[in-house]
């Protein structure tokens, strides 16, 4: 056992045994045990030690104790919480079954109606939570179960505990409270205030994975997800693939709008316009449209509408370009012209050789091969894996300079060891 299981076992020992670790993360551990008084099995999630002195026992506590009241089919009901020797913990019942990150580990890509129902269902008990004035503030795969083919969301009232008693404290220590994966714009700018919204575009954030495979706007750190929320939009998702509708990519991309005041006003339009624009029970639509909330001072509704975006196939030239077949074609060649005059140095130094009359054939040969494969194999980050088809949104396309630059080095350093060669050659190894 870990030093901080052994910590925990000694103190909840007469309440709960431990039995096992079941994960752990960035904030806290999660344990197996037993209830001794109820003799049952119960999942005991526990904040790391350092975490906890930021956090405070009071606010924890009490924080907990607001998420203990949300009594809903799809939220992860909380058994017990305290504080002992230090450590800060809560109890839930140890469900059966996997999360969502589990889930998306072994299969991508999940069908759009599952992936539709999971987004409903987490979607009503958002709803739930946000009319309690409770905002989750961490949605994400790793805290959605699914357990008999229905989402439990988890950890309600910790990602809250921790950004008000750790304040300034977490900011100086560079801990971030969320997932900047899943963070909208404004929890990842450190906005204080937060509504709802926040938790729809999260929310909306696990629809597009599940349907597209990868988060929006996915970098390569942290740093590089959280500044592209703040100025790019989203590929659509009908063009990652091409079974999702249109209506159902223009919901998703409403509820990823970077304003919050351009998404759906609450969770649960959000869920019922998913499931409208999956054609549930209505058929698909061209055209979403969503009720309004209903202001007291007016008395009336507003209708939002949301056009699908226009898609349409890439021409052949653009489809040379998408594929990097460009690309493979200047770096092929490009490699071809340095391993042909390395060696007709070396053939000049060492004499005539009879087989390098045929290299520049071989090499000429194997161009449009690789041209070939780049065409068919699809040379880009993503691949036909993740596409299914040879249809891209145009936001793929800004990728193209970025690529272009490497292969631009790629030339200058080939060209840049020959001119190095030459000059030693002639300087250090002709003949005086």
């Amino acid at each position: 056992m870990s030093k901080l299981s052994e910590r925990l076992a000694h103190a909840v020992e007469g309440r709960y045994e431990i039995l096992d670790e079941l994960g752990r993360g960035g904030m806290s551990m999660v344990f197996k045990a037993r209830d001794v008084r109820h003799d049952r099995t119960v999942a005991v999630k526990v904040l790391l030690p350092e975490l906890a002195a930021s956090v405070g026992a009071q606010r924890f506590l009490r924080e907990i104790e607001i998420a203990a009241g949300l009594v809903h089919p799809h939220i992860l009901p909380l058994y017990d919480s305290g504080e002992a020797e230090g450590l800060l913990y809560h109890v839930t019942p140890c469900v059966e079954g996997e999360t969502l990150r589990d889930r998306l580990k072994k299969e991508r890509y999940l069908s759009i109606e599952e992936a539709v129902r999971i987004t409903a269902e987490v979607a009503d008990a958002l709803d739930f939570a946000h009319a309690q004035d409770v905002i989750h503030r961490d949605i994400k795969p790793e805290n959605v179960l699914l357990s008999r083919r229905h989402a439990l969301i988890t950890d309600f009232g910790i990602a809250r505990a921790i950004t008000l008693g750790g304040g300034e404290r977490l900011t100086e220590t560079g801990m971030a409270v969320g997932t900047p994966a899943y963070m909208s714009p404004e929890q990842a700018r450190g906005e204080a205030v937060l509504d709802g919204r926040s938790d729809i575009y999260s929310l909306a954030c696990l629809t597009y994975e599940m349907l597209a495979g990868e988060a929006p706007l996915a970098g390569r750190s942290p740093q590089i997800t959280m500044a592209r929320r703040q100025s790019e939009s989203p590929t659509s998702l009908s063009l990652l693939r091409e079974t999702v509708p249109e209506a159902l990519d223009a919901v998703v991309l409403k509820a990823l709008a970077r304003l919050p005041a351009d998404r759906y006003p609450t969770a649960s339009q959000y869920g019922d316009a998913v499931q409208q624009g999956a054609g549930v029970g209505s058929g698909v639509y061209s055209s979403v449209s969503t009720p309004g909330l209903v202001t007291p001072a007016a008395g009336t509704s507003q209708t939002t509408t949301v056009r699908a975006p226009v898609t349409g196939k890439l021409s052949f030239w653009q489809e040379l370009k998408r594929r990097k077949v460009y690309n493979v074609g200047v770096v092929y060649t490009a490699a071809s012209i340095g391993i042909v005059s390395f060696l007709a140095n070396m053939k000049e130094i060492y004499g005539h050789a009879a087989w390098f009359r045929w290299l520049p054939l071989v090499l000429l040969a194997g161009l449009p091969v690789s041209l070939f494969l780049a065409w068919t194999f699809e040379i880009s980050r993503d691949g036909v894996r993740r596409t299914g088809t040879f249809s891209v949104a145009a936001q793929r396309e800004k990728r193209w300079p970025l690529v272009s630059r490497r292969a631009l080095v790629a030339v200058l350093t080939i060209g840049a060891l020959y001119v190095a060669f030459e000059i030693v050659r002639r300087v250090l190894l002709s003949p005086s």
